[in-house]
């Protein structure tokens, strides 16, 4: 076991959002800070496991809607170790993908501060685990790749499409349902047959999360309209097919159709 000190910060990661999913380690460090700086997409039931005396501060950044900026998040932090606090910065998913760590582990060390991560389950394994799949799969899905594609404002998601279209891989890809359709003119054109998979899962782990299947080239439809408003994770390749589908006959006729 870790101590945690005054003046330390722990980059931690809350998971999918489903409490149960929660690392032990995690729990530890959120019940020891007296500062937590939290993510929008930590889920509701990991910040009711924080005890009443630590500060809670928000600086949730979601798409299009972000309370803080990166650099003033940087500050807040360095601000808040130097006080001499032990500082939790609560990340949804794991901090090491896709969640803007490396900008406060540099910011921390240039000040000498002493900073150290606690993984977290990411939301491709919580998406793959409410489906019941592996996205592995021996002879068929041999490579995993996890890509980002947001975007900013206005602009065209930019992404090696060839190096993606890999017709033995699980393509993972966060943050894209409003992206779903350069995602799928995207690979299609690099040659992924347009009948490949896909799932999105919106608010995986979570209850009030949904699952929808369907196929590359009806990809922009389905996340233009089967889920809701929430954060959804999209997987694409055979390891979809091969282990979702055969749970689901009826889910997948080469229409859009949900699969509940």
């Amino acid at each position: 076991m870790t101590d945690f000190r005054g003046g330390e910060v722990w980059l931690v990661g809350a998971g999918p959002g489903d409490p149960d999913l929660l690392t032990r380690k995690a729990e530890r460090l959120m019940t020891e800070a007296s500062v937590i700086f939290y993510d929008a997409l930590v889920g509701e039931g990991v910040l009711a496991l924080v005890p009443p005396h630590v500060r809670m501060v928000p600086v949730g950044k979601r798409s299009g809607r972000h309370s803080k900026d990166q650099t003033s998040i940087d500050r807040l932090i360095v601000e808040a170790a130097l006080a001499g606090e032990k500082v939790v910065r609560l990340k949804g998913g794991d901090p090491a993908i896709f969640a803007r760590s490396n900008e406060e582990l540099e910011a921390c060390r240039a000040e000498g501060i002493s900073v150290r991560i606690c993984p977290g389950i990411t939301a491709a394994s919580a998406a793959a685990a409410d489906l019941g799949m592996s996205l592995t799969l021996r002879g068929l899905a041999r490579r995993l790749t996890f890509v980002t594609a947001h975007a900013l404002a206005g602009e065209r998601v930019s992404l090696d499409w060839h190096a993606l279209a890999d017709p033995q891989a699980t393509l993972a890809v966060y943050m894209g349902k409003a992206a779903a359709r350069d995602v799928s003119a995207g690979l299609i054109a690099a040659g992924l047959p347009r009948d490949t998979p896909c799932a999105l899962v919106e608010q995986a782990s979570l209850p009030t999360g949904g699952e929808f299947l369907t196929r590359l080239d009806l990809l922009p439809i389905a996340a233009r309209t089967a889920l809701g408003d929430g954060p959804a994770l999209i997987l694409i390749g055979q390891a979809v097919g091969a282990a979702v589908l055969p749970q689901r006959a009826n889910a997948y006729t080469g229409t859009v159709r949900a699969s509940v």
